[in-house]
């Protein structure tokens, strides 16, 4: 096996690409292992209630912005954020991408998908909660998606 690294300023998002002839034992190992890495638990500090909850990003819907606090939406919680947006972005691994000004949005919580002509709707599963895509970020959103269910094919 041989191991590559290449460096390019120009990536937004660290991509591992496993090229082999075939699919072996080898490949599907190092493959687990590699997903594995990317999907650890990584908590957020939330605070609900005077209380200090740790939440695993992987749980969380959406951030968003309400006035000066920033929100993490789970299924049936809302807990304040001490960081800001755009530090979450930065933080957050390739699951979570922004979606308007003031939403981060996990990806792989996404349940459907509802465009109109005035906008574009996001809800998740067993949750009345739901978000809306900016026009400007629609399209960005559409092309991770399209990515996400083209990796997952293959």
């Amino acid at each position: 096996m041989k191991v590559k690294l290449k460096i390019d300023p120009e990536v937004p998002d660290t991509v591992v690409t496993i090229t082999a002839s075939a699919k072996n034992t080898e490949v599907e190992q190092l493959y687990d292992w590699l997903k594995q890495k990317d999907t650890q638990a990584q908590m957020v500090e939330g605070f609900k209630d005077n209380r200090i909850f740790y939440l695993e990003t992987s749980k969380i819907l959406f951030f968003e912005t309400d006035g000066r606090q920033v929100i993490a939406h789970t299924q049936d919680q809302a807990y304040v954020i001490k960081a800001k947006l755009y530090e979450l972005e930065h933080r957050l691994g390739s699951d979570f991408m922004r979606i308007s000004k003031s939403t981060i949005l996990n990806l792989t919580q996404i349940y459907a998908l509802t465009r109109s002509i005035s906008d574009c709707q996001i809800q998740f599963q067993n949750t009345y909660k739901k978000v809306y895509v900016s026009r400007r970020y629609y399209h960005d959103l559409r092309q991770r998606l399209d990515q996400e269910r083209h990796s997952h094919e293959n």
